[in-house]
């Protein structure tokens, strides 16, 4: 299995989300690959934000070497399942979809709400965080679920 975690920047929610459930993957002994990337391509190559890999630090997730990426239309071919971290990626990463296989990969990682973007204010690292964590824990669940 591999799944990618998208966000707009790839510095603040998707490089959470990829740490946890990477973190998680490998507690539960998973042969799964777990990456991230952003639709926007202002932070490529970047760290991810401070606030982000502090956050993360303080649950035991190292992020500090994640670097961010762009978003590109190969990743359809990569991966199993992109979770999308608000509707505007959503419709970002399906606008580059070449067909109905593509779109099928693409779904909002809060089955049916948004993870609030927490770069523009430090109150919303930690419950961004427990919401990805919390969630990362149900992915794996359902996914294992349908691997069976």
């Amino acid at each position: 299995m591999k799944i990618l975690m998208v966000c707009l920047g790839n510095i603040c929610r998707s490089p959470l989300a990829h740490g946890i459930l990477k973190q998680k993957v490998k507690d539960k002994q998973l042969n799964w690959i777990v990456e991230s990337a952003g639709t926007g391509d202002w932070h490529i190559g970047e760290a991810p934000d401070r606030r982000a890999i502090s956050i993360a630090k303080k649950y035991g997730v190292d992020i500090s070497s994640q670097r961010a990426r762009h978003f590109r239309p190969e990743f359809f071919e990569e991966y199993d399942l992109i979770f999308v971290m608000d509707r505007q990626n959503f419709a970002d990463v399906c606008a580059q979809a070449a067909n109905k296989g593509d779109l099928e990969k693409v779904q909002l990682f809060l089955a049916d709400d948004i993870v609030p973007d927490p770069y523009f204010d430090d109150n919303l690292f930690d419950p961004v965080f427990q919401m990805i964590d919390k969630r990362c824990m149900e992915v794996i669940e359902i996914i294992s679920k349908k691997k069976e």
